[in-house]
């Protein structure tokens, strides 16, 4: 079965609909990362997030969460998330630091491949 809601990984076009699931704290992460000047690291370390809290990377196309759709998956895993806003927040911090330190990586063993040449 195939759902033209579904994609590869969690898609950035969902976030608007996840803004009122949760409270004021969320609601700031997702207008910060939906806002139209958002930081691009931002928005990877959102996708980061919800990849991880989603499980993503485990989805197929039989799967329950494909069937329904990235949507209806992530408004069910931000109303389900049984920790705090705080917690999601601290969360969304740790994931934009591992965006940097990837970033950062790359960067290097790019320059590494340069110098090499």
């Amino acid at each position: 079965m195939y759902n033209s809601d579904t994609e590869l990984i969690f898609p950035l076009r969902v976030i608007p609909c996840l803004r009122t699931l949760r409270g004021e704290g969320w609601q700031a992460l997702v207008d910060r990362v939906t806002a139209a000047q958002a930081d691009p690291l931002d928005q990877q370390a959102f996708v980061l997030l919800m990849v991880r809290l989603g499980s993503c990377l485990t989805c197929d196309s039989d799967a329950y969460r494909a069937m329904r759709g990235c949507t209806q998956c992530a408004r069910q895993m931000v109303r389900r998330y049984r920790g705090s806003d705080q917690d999601l927040l601290q969360q969304f911090e740790q994931m934009r630091r591992e965006v940097v330190a990837y970033q950062q990586r790359m960067a290097r063993a790019h320059s590494d491949k340069e110098v090499n040449r």
